[in-house]
């Protein structure tokens, strides 16, 4: 009888996580260069976009030394351009300075944020608007995303890979600048910021008042 009772829990358990999953939805990436991107945000030349910059420190176990960030840069779309109006949201993981010399060092997977309704744009005009770019040449960082997912309000962002300490200050990874646009303006919010083996972690960072 316990067994055909946990059985039947297990069943009634998956039934009901079963549409929260299917509320998640793949958001469209393309990769782009920093010149361009900025002519989606500013009728160019050349293409300037005024930002906002701000740091979320990114809390890591004793195995690693030197402070690893979340990077959060907000811009507005400029007259005539095709963002005209939009705000800009980048983020960057830099663990650049952080230092770990363990077998298993501790490295950021993943990050997730309430970001609300995204507003689509042609990133790249040789396709479709889409959701999230990445800054893979022409700016910072070595590792792009995986994935973006969201569910409801909240979306999730997976690495291609681990962006990791470095054996000695100034080697570790960064990821690149990668970013989508909202109507709403940015205000104080907290990533949910991962590390395997870690629950995970609150750090500073900005977001959409939507």
């Amino acid at each position: 009888m316990r067994t055909s009772r946990r059985i039947r829990l297990c069943a009634t358990a998956a039934l009901l996580a079963a549409p929260a999953a299917a509320l998640a939805a793949p958001l469209a990436i393309v990769e782009v260069s920093a010149p361009d991107i900025n002519c989606v945000f500013h009728a160019g030349p050349p293409c300037l976009v005024i930002v906002n910059d701000s740091i979320g420190e990114i809390p890591l176990p004793a195995t690693a030394t030197g402070k690893a960030v979340l990077q959060t840069r907000t811009f507005i779309g400029g007259p005539g351009s095709p963002g005209a109006g939009k705000n800009g949201y980048d983020y960057r993981v830099d663990l650049t300075q952080v230092a770990s010399s363990f077998e298993t060092p501790p490295c950021v997977t993943d990050l997730a944020i309430d970001f609300g309704p995204v507003s689509k744009l042609p990133y790249d005009k040789n396709r479709p608007l889409d959701d999230v770019f990445v800054i893979t040449k022409g700016g910072l960082g070595k590792i792009g995303l995986l994935s973006a997912d969201q569910n409801r309000n909240i979306i999730t962002f997976v690495f291609n890979q681990p962006v990791c300490p470095g054996l000695t200050p100034g080697t570790g990874a960064s990821s690149f600048f990668f970013g989508l646009a909202s109507t709403h303006p940015p205000k104080a919010a907290v990533a949910k910021v991962s590390v395997p083996g870690l629950l995970p972690e609150d750090v500073k960072a900005r977001a959409p008042d939507h």
